[in-house]
């Protein structure tokens, strides 16, 4: 790939429009879980189903992304981002007026084709929009793209749920998601590709030890965290004894914290990245297992924790195969999307048929699992 060279200031103006983009990607699939309990009313669903508006997006996600990445071959970079963020926009829309739960979870296939394509692209591109020494930096903005999601995405999306009705919501975020489309048109240099990904290429990368250590320490990790934090409203509410009127104020200072966890960890990471995993994995088993007894200090922890989840799992997959940046990226969005819709599926299923209070043990006894894989990896 050829990296683009232009003044220090274009440079951290692109990087700044991809992370607006993950920013909008990752709030338009998490939209829901601010919102599930009043989408499972107007729909006339129970909780557990209602949580298929976070399975669906995932598993397409997992799907797209390897595909998505090969079916765009030599294509410059920047109109396939920019395409991606605009059909976001639109499936945001029609998941703001859809009358039905069928045209809703069809709205939320798109939205799981727009994630997979967007962070195929957007994990690696910090190294070619801003100089080498500065792509460690830039890359872990990109990924607090995640993390601000938690903090003004998600808390936002709920306010606004709370006061005008859960489809104004999604109504906001289609604005929103079109304006970055804009944004990346504008802000972008062009991102020729020499070497296109090939299908063949994305599993060939399994045969590296460090790549399937990886995607395991990945999969558990992230499977534990949504199996609870996709139920993490009722669990609070129920479990914590918090009151409906401070939730809002818990998921914001879950997000604070989140957003300080992405740098954290990505300066960790660049000293000690399996210790700064196994850190991260002690961390999310606890704040979990300490939600019943203290709700606002373990969603401060949880936040901490998961926060750098992304930007240190993404720097382990990068790191394992330097030469197929892309391809690598690829497994990374698949596997995180797999498990992200796996642990909305697993935790509606143990909150229907256990509680809400069995969704946190879950969550915790898999981020110990993913503990145990990477001292294994070490």
């Amino acid at each position: 790939m050829k990296t683009i060279t232009r003044t220090p200031l274009a440079g951290w103006l692109a990087v700044g429009a991809v992370a607006t983009a993950t920013f909008s990607v990752v709030t338009s699939e998490m939209l829901p879980v601010g919102l599930l309990t009043a989408m499972a009313a107007t729909f006339g669903v129970s909780t557990g189903t209602a949580g298929l508006a976070m399975t669906l997006p995932g598993v397409v996600a997992a799907a797209a992304a390897p595909l998505l990445a090969v079916a765009a071959g030599r294509r410059d970079r920047r109109p396939v981002l920019v395409a991606l963020v605009a059909l976001l926009a639109a499936a945001d829309l029609v998941s703001a007026v859809a009358p039905g739960l069928g045209l809703f979870l069809a709205s939320r296939v798109l939205v799981g084709v727009a994630i997979g394509g967007v962070w195929a692209i957007a994990a690696g591109l910090a190294v070619r929009l801003v100089p080498e020494r500065s792509a460690g930096t830039a890359t872990s903005m990109i990924f607090s793209g995640i993390a601000v999601a938690s903090v003004l995405g998600v808390p936002a999306g709920t306010l606004v749920g709370g006061l005008a009705g859960w489809r104004a919501a999604f109504g906001v975020m289609a604005a929103l998601a079109a304006v970055v489309a804009i944004a990346l048109a504008v802000l972008l240099p062009p991102l020729p590709v020499d070497e296109p990904v090939r299908l063949r290429e994305v599993p060939g990368l399994l045969r590296e030890r460090r790549v399937r250590a990886g995607l395991v320490v990945t999969f558990l990790l992230v499977t534990g965290h949504f199996a609870a934090y996709t139920y993490v409203r009722p669990a609070l509410e129920q479990v914590a004894g918090v009151g409906a009127g401070l939730v809002g104020a818990l998921l914001l200072a879950y997000g604070v914290a989140g957003v300080a966890g992405n740098f954290v960890a990505g300066a960790g990471a660049a000293r000690s990245l399996d210790r700064t995993v196994l850190a991260i994995s002690g961390a999310l088993a606890v704040s979990m297992a300490l939600l019943p007894l203290s709700g606002p200090v373990a969603m401060v922890a949880w936040g901490l924790a998961y926060g750098g989840v992304s930007v240190t799992l993404q720097s382990w997959l990068l790191r394992a195969v330097p030469r197929a940046p892309e391809a690598g990226s690829a497994l990374f969005v698949a596997t995180f999307n797999i498990a992200i819709s796996l642990g909305a599926l697993v935790g509606g299923r143990v909150a229907d048929g256990a509680g809400v209070a069995g969704v946190l043990w879950t969550g915790g006894l898999l981020a110990v699992l993913g503990g145990i894989a990477v001292a294994r990896a070490r």
